[in-house]
């Protein structure tokens, strides 16, 4: 959406949200593009907590040529283990109820509202049910647009979605994916057997979304290699050419930023492709999104995962065609909570309960304020209890 001569402009940080460990920043080449920003989130951990979850951001961007989109983007990471397939079809289930940009109970109480001010005298019963379903039809448009559905907008999702190859782990000796385009073994053989393609295509979960062609390896689990297990020749170099630390030169200067991770998969995790981006595509007739790259980014020390990136162009342009009867934008796939924004409120005063108390009790900071107040209360005791003996 921004020309090419306009690749220098840096970008700006507009928003920055999260749920529990599940973060989303929304950066801008241009700030003043980006008009009515709405967050939303959920969470779906122990508790309705966010330690598993999901947040949004939705936005309208306008072009100086008065174009314009709308946006949604959705970070999230879902259940983890092999056998936590259900588990993670019914995040995304909660998503699709729960994350939504405004408070449903106050659609609701509005709609509520309206009817008790159109409660006058009615003719036969057939005009009084042709309201009812005009006003039911209504309510259902106004809670699919605070929805992650909403028909006018473009929709992106993003993060840890944790689909697997397998329901258990590998076996001992298992052969894990390779690198080279000529084994037996090569990571696009172990493609077909990716849950979440199959999951998508069944109905089960990501309705609707559209994925660009997975041309990278498995983003999981990957395994730095120590300087010892190096020199036995095992494991690969990160074949993206980029280095640790930003260093992207290739020249043999002194500094310390020029080191290539070498790499194993882990043995006690089938590789699979866990971190995707995914998108709901424009109808048929309309202008569709274009995707430019699709890929993973480097792997680094400090994660056993490997992120990816998207990069596309998204059509200037409001949605005309029609849509299918499965499109999710015309019907969604589950009914929106009502008490979304209740029970995250709920949730999050249990985060916060839970949060200093692990302050408290896993921290020194957090040892020392609990010796203070043991101080504080056996010395109130002590004089206390010596000012009473005295009297």
């Amino acid at each position: 959406m921004e020309p090419r001569d306009d690749h220098q402009t840096p970008f700006t940080l507009v928003r920055a949200g999260n749920v529990g460990y599940t973060a989303m920043m929304l950066f801008a080449r241009h700030p003043t593009r980006l008009s009515s920003v709405l967050e939303a989130e959920v969470g779906f951990g122990a508790a309705d907590m966010g330690n598993k979850g999901a947040v949004g951001m939705r936005t309208l961007y306008s072009d100086p040529d008065g174009g314009e989109a709308e946006l949604t983007f959705v970070a999230t990471h879902l259940a983890a283990m092999e056998w936590n397939l259900p588990r993670r079809n019914a995040n995304w289930a909660a998503i699709m109820r729960g994350l939504t940009f405004a408070n449903p109970e106050e659609v609701l109480s509005g709609e509520d509202e309206s009817e008790d001010a159109r409660l006058l005298p009615r003719g036969d019963d057939g005009d009084e049910d042709e309201g009812d379903g005009q006003q039911h039809a209504r309510l259902r448009r106004r809670l699919h647009d605070l929805s992650v559905y909403k028909p006018s907008s473009h929709l992106f999702v993003a993060g840890d979605l944790n689909y697997r190859i397998a329901t258990t782990p590998p076996p001992a000796g298992a052969v894990l994916p390779s690198l080279d385009p000529t084994s037996p073994s090569h990571f696009s053989v172990f493609l077909p057997l990716d849950q979440l393609t199959r999951e998508r295509r069944a109905g089960r979960t990501l309705h609707g979304l559209v994925e660009a062609p997975v041309k990278f390896p498995p983003t999981y689990k990957y395994m730095p290699m120590e300087e010892g297990e190096e020199e036995d020749g095992g494991g690969f170099f990160d074949e993206s050419g980029y280095y640790e630390h930003g260093d992207e030169d290739d020249d043999e200067d002194d500094d310390e930023d020029t080191d290539v991770v070498r790499w194993r998969f882990a043995s006690h995790r089938w590789p699979a492709w866990t971190d995707r981006i995914l998108y709901l595509d424009a109808p048929p007739s309309d202008p569709q999104i274009e995707v430019r790259a699709y890929d993973a980014l480097p792997v680094v020390r400090t994660s056993d995962h490997r992120a990816v990136f998207l990069r596309a162009s998204v059509p200037l342009a409001p949605r005309t065609g029609p849509l299918s009867a499965s499109d999710p934008r015309r019907r969604l796939p589950v009914e929106i909570d009502p008490e979304a924004w209740a029970r995250r409120m709920a949730a999050r005063r249990k985060e916060r309960v839970l949060g200093w108390t692990l302050l408290l009790w896993g921290s020194r900071e957090g040892g020392w304020v609990l010796l203070l107040a043991l101080v504080v209360g056996l010395s109130g005791w002590y004089w206390g209890f010596y000012r009473v003996s005295e009297t």
